[in-house]
């Protein structure tokens, strides 16, 4: 089986990479802009049939929520129309499309856990045009699996987690919003996720996956400076009117993880655990 990964330079896109060395009976193709623009349709098309791609695995977004709502368009592109380029070009081919979409798709007023059956209500930029993307992707080849998750972080890029052990090292004290409750997405307990789907066979529609759990932003942070060592800064709870955003966040963004794991057979750690294992790598690289 000959797999397509887009934003193979991404945080999901390099735990894919890492995981394929496991995952030796396959033939990957790792792509970002510099190989292949999703954003051009005749080179995805292109591609996508020269190399006899039978799985495209979609990891490349646009993930600047704020930034977002004053770059509509080339979000527009990259996470509504890119993805109905790759469907197109997946269904020529009798290919399957695994498409990676978020928690933004909900307005995060609920408060009980998210299930696919929901009726999706994103209400920013990043959210309306993740939720088109997965529309697209559906309409345009039959055998799409559309995974939704939240607060990615890996070792990778730049994500909440590094720049939180770079603040707690840096200040004395630190507010962090209390009143926001999701669950932290550990990008290689997700890639384990998706090889898991691709070995059993992709069973087309959508999932939710993020770590067990649930926890603030501020809980979150607290974790990070207790697993990373850091002592000298006292972290204080803000309310998410005190941290003012362009764009608005989920007050709740909960994802029910059941028909993920009822599926595939995959059992989930829980969010903290997951977290020990990153800040144990990067701990390591730094005293490399």
């Amino acid at each position: 089986m000959n797999i397509l990964i887009t934003g193979a330079n991404g945080q999901l896109g390099n735990e894919m990479r890492v995981l394929s060395a496991e995952n030796q009976q396959y033939t990957y193709f790792f792509t970002d802009v510099q190989e292949l623009d999703i954003c051009d349709e005749q080179a995805v098309r292109a591609f996508v049939s020269d190399h006899a791609i039978d799985l495209i695995v979609n990891c490349a977004a646009y993930t600047a929520v704020d930034k977002a709502e004053d770059n509509r368009e080339l979000c527009d592109k990259l996470n509504h129309l890119a993805s109905g380029y790759l469907a197109e070009a997946a269904e020529a081919r009798g290919a399957a499309l695994i498409q990676v979409s978020t928690d933004y798709v909900f307005d995060g007023t609920g408060h009980i856990p998210y299930t696919e059956e929901m009726q999706p209500c994103p209400n920013s930029v990043y959210g309306i045009t993740k939720l088109a993307g997965e529309e697209e992707a559906m309409r345009k080849c039959s055998r799409t699996m559309i995974i939704r998750t939240a607060w990615l972080y890996s070792i990778y890029g730049n994500n909440f987690v590094k720049t939180m052990i770079r603040l707690g090292r840096e200040r004395e004290s630190l507010g962090v919003v209390f009143d926001q409750i999701g669950t932290p997405t550990y990008a290689r307990d997700l890639a384990r996720a998706i090889f898991a789907a691709i070995r059993q066979g992709i069973v087309p529609g959508i999932y939710h996956f993020s770590n067990e759990g649930v926890c603030s932003w501020y809980d979150f942070t607290v974790a990070i400076h207790r697993l990373a060592g850091i002592t000298t800064c006292k972290v204080g709870p803000l309310h998410t009117d005190e941290y003012p955003a362009k764009a608005p966040r989920p007050a709740y963004s909960v994802l029910d993880k059941t028909k993920i794991k009822k599926t595939f057979g995959i059992e989930i750690p829980h969010w903290e655990a997951s977290l020990a294992e990153c800040i144990g790598k990067l701990l390591e690289e730094s005293e490399k």
